[in-house]
């Protein structure tokens, strides 16, 4: 195992390909990974001289439910040739990785997205985050009294809107849990749009309210009964509840749609917003995944909702500096104090479930009643639970 150079970029991008069953050329997968990697390092296990699996970690910075900010280490490209698999270079990279940044002071958290679900709860990472994922008949009616406001939504060229774009984003993602920091590279991906990756669809659209954006695809198609178009909106992002029925209007009141199709967080109020909320077909999706590299320090980077005083027995065997008693209390304030404890445990749970609950996305509580998390006192994963939550679900719904 080793840093990768720009010698190796080639033979990653392959693998890449190959890991991910793409269809899209080196050229163009290599571009975006150049774009998105730039300020990232990725590590490499080689049998011999090939290439066999390879990562990498950045940092950008992640929301936490009482607003504040915090740096997480941004995992992603993960991939180990097919035929090298179960032979553990993804836990030996994964061990590695992990313990530089718990040896080098880095983010208390890390993060990813799974492209399967079940592999990354084995190396302490749990679903964070959920969406759901829309299907919306076109021209789909409001019901009586949604306040569209009086701005409009105008469609702007990419390079005139982003200005705009990204100083909506930066509010939004200042008071959003869940939301991930974007820098110049992020936005330059957003703006990397080369035709073999549109997957038959439009060029990216820009709709632009003045308290929020949708950026979204367009794909003709007719049937029997005429225009059945697709709309894919890939990002909707409103600070007020007008510019967010404002641009999902301007979506379904697409001429020549059929079908329209996005993401939204788990407590979206879109399907309350409809005349008829069958309309709208959703399916659940998980989302960001956590990983608490340190126990302690994460415990005691976010703010709590609810006072609260428990012992928590973590096991960790990826991480064992993270094994072991861990004492949380909480003032009426929400400010956490963190410390090890020889005291008897309220509550045992593993970091997986730790890092699903981190941003109160998933209940704990939901977790002890799938057998997960383990109460010792009555009443300690209630009240757990409770001081994680917030008033509004964590959202975060870019892939990277």
């Amino acid at each position: 195992m080793r840093v990768l150079t720009d010698e190796d970029m080639s033979a990653y991008v392959d693998l890449v390909i190959s890991a991910f069953l793409s269809t899209d050329s080196a050229e163009d997968i290599g571009a975006r990974m150049r774009i998105v990697l730039a300020d990232s390092r990725q590590v490499g296990v080689f049998d011999d001289d090939r290439l066999v699996g390879a990562m990498s970690v950045g940092e950008r910075r992640l929301t936490l439910p009482e607003g504040t900010a915090v740096p997480f280490a941004a995992v992603t490209y993960v991939v180990v040739a097919a035929d090298q698999r179960r032979r553990g270079v993804l836990t030996g990279m994964m061990r590695a990785q992990l313990a530089e940044i718990h040896d080098a002071g880095g983010p208390a958290v890390a993060a990813l997205w799974a492209s399967e679900a079940g592999i990354y709860q084995r190396f302490g990472f749990g679903p964070a985050t959920s969406q759901i994922e829309y299907a919306i008949t076109a021209k789909t009616a409001f019901r009586p009294g949604i306040d569209l406001g009086a701005d409009r939504v105008r469609e702007l060229p990419a390079e005139q809107a982003l200005p705009h774009v990204r100083a909506l984003y930066d509010e939004y993602a200042a008071q959003r849990a869940g939301a991930l920091s974007r820098d110049d590279a992020i936005w330059q991906d957003w703006l990397h749009d080369p035709e073999a990756m549109r997957r038959g669809q439009s060029r990216l659209r820009w709709a632009v309210h003045p308290r929020g954006y949708a950026l979204f695809r367009a794909k003709p198609r007719y049937n029997d009964r005429g225009a059945a178009g697709e709309i894919t909106v890939e990002e909707l992002t409103a600070l007020t509840p007008q510019a967010h029925a404002a641009l999902l209007r301007y979506a379904l009141d697409m001429d020549l749609a059929g079908e329209i199709s996005l993401s939204a967080g788990m407590d979206d109020p879109l399907p309350l917003m409809l005349a008829d909320a069958r309309a709208a077909v959703g399916k659940v999706q998980d989302g960001l995944y956590i990983r608490l590299v340190d126990v302690d320090r994460a415990l005691a980077q976010r703010r709590y909702s609810a006072p609260v005083d428990v012992v928590i027995e973590v096991t960790d065997d990826l991480c064992p500096w993270n094994a072991g008693r861990v004492r949380l209390a909480v003032d009426d304030q929400g400010v956490p104090t963190v410390t090890r404890t020889g005291d008897p445990a309220d509550l045992a749970a593993s970091s997986t479930e730790l890092g699903a609950a981190y941003l109160g996305g998933t209940r704990l509580t939901r977790l002890a009643d799938a057998g997960r998390v383990v109460e010792r006192s009555p009443g300690a994963v209630s009240a757990l639970s409770t001081a994680l939550s917030a008033d509004r679900e964590p959202r975060c719904l870019e892939v990277f």
